[in-house]
């Protein structure tokens, strides 16, 4: 909606203005995510709307658009962290995706766990903000104490940690739910104010619905890692050794 309103692509998608017929491929990107958007709302059209994005963000976003950027960028940072956006939104709607659509349990399995690689991306977003220290804290309110430098190390730690968890299957629902409260406690927190201070930036627009795309994806990945629970009577560090044995 903002790309139709603003007749620009989202800034996560990087297109150089000189590039053939970029006006119409705007129209033609914004209308293709507004349908596919509301179809993904609907359960009789969800698994092809999500496959639909799935492939949208893989093939056209990260390996063409942000391909091109990284290639361009690649002692930059920000051309991994901002890729690591459109990676973590394709691997949710492969998520969403082998959820809903009809397929054999086993390979619906290995797509739910490819798409848990969102770890990785949490990684490089706690990253950034390491990287770009002095950016990240001039977002944080500074009303909230202790202070801004502190709220920027400690999301950038929690991102990390988040990450770590999910791949090394440690505590990774707990972390991916924290991980999507964060998330979520930014709209108010971060992007609801600077958007309200300059709405006629297409950048706080596009900020706004990334935050909020970026904690639905967090949810999602979420509601995908299962409930790990040791059995009755077993004490803690043998529940995997038992469960070796049964497998055996």
């Amino acid at each position: 909606m903002v790309s139709l309103a603003l007749g620009n692509f989202d800034p996560g998608q990087p297109v150089p203005k000189a590039f053939p017929d970029r006006t119409v491929l705007i129209y033609v990107a914004a209308i293709f995510m507004l349908f596919a958007g509301a179809a993904i709302e609907w359960l009789q059209t969800v698994a092809w709307a999500a496959g639909a994005l799935t492939a949208y963000y893989t093939l056209i976003v990260v390996v063409l658009m942000d391909g091109r950027s990284v290639l361009r960028n690649a002692k930059e940072f920000m051309a991994y962290s901002n890729t690591a956006e459109q990676v973590a939104i394709a691997a949710a709607g492969l998520i969403v995706f082998a959820t809903y659509a009809k397929m054999d349990a086993k390979l619906a399995a290995q797509l739910t766990r490819t798409g848990q690689i969102v770890g990785l991306c949490a990684i490089l977003f706690g990253g950034a903000h390491f990287f770009y220290m002095g950016m990240t804290a001039r977002l944080v309110p500074r009303w909230l104490p202790p202070s801004q430098d502190f709220w920027g190390y400690a999301t950038g730690v929690a991102h990390v940690a988040a990450g770590v968890a999910i791949i090394a299957l440690v505590e990774d629902r707990l972390a991916e739910i924290l991980l999507t409260v964060m998330s979520a406690a930014f709209t108010p927190l971060k992007h609801v104010p600077l958007f309200l201070a300059d709405s006629h930036n297409h950048a706080e627009w596009a900020e706004n619905a990334a935050n909020l795309v970026l904690t639905g994806c967090a949810w999602v990945v979420a509601d995908s890692l299962p409930r790990r629970r040791r059995p009755e009577g077993v004490r803690e560090g043998e529940g995997a050794a038992q469960q070796a044995g049964a497998a055996s």
